[in-house]
């Protein structure tokens, strides 16, 4: 199990970037949660094996047909143990 904090910038909120984020995280099986910052960033904490956490990680690279992402950060972290994927 890994853990990321990934941030995600560009137009990403009011575009349905967290719910989509939710759907792909439950397809691949990641934990974790995201929310809007108020930099009009995306910020989800993510915890999976290391395959499915990286397939997220690309995923959020494009994100939603309705999204334009700019800027992706990644940083590894400690794993927190999340029981599911939630939008905060």
């Amino acid at each position: 199990m890994k853990h990321l904090t990934i941030k995600i910038e560009g137009i990403v909120q009011g575009v349905g970037f967290r719910w989509s984020a939710r759907g792909k995280a439950n397809q691949l099986g990641v934990r974790g949660f995201a929310r809007n910052e108020s930099d009009d960033s995306v910020l989800i904490e993510a915890e999976a094996d290391e395959a499915n956490l990286e397939l997220f990680r690309a995923w959020c690279e494009v994100g939603p047909v309705s999204a334009r992402v700019d800027r992706v950060t990644a940083e590894p972290g400690k794993v927190k143990g999340y029981s599911g994927f939630e939008i905060r």
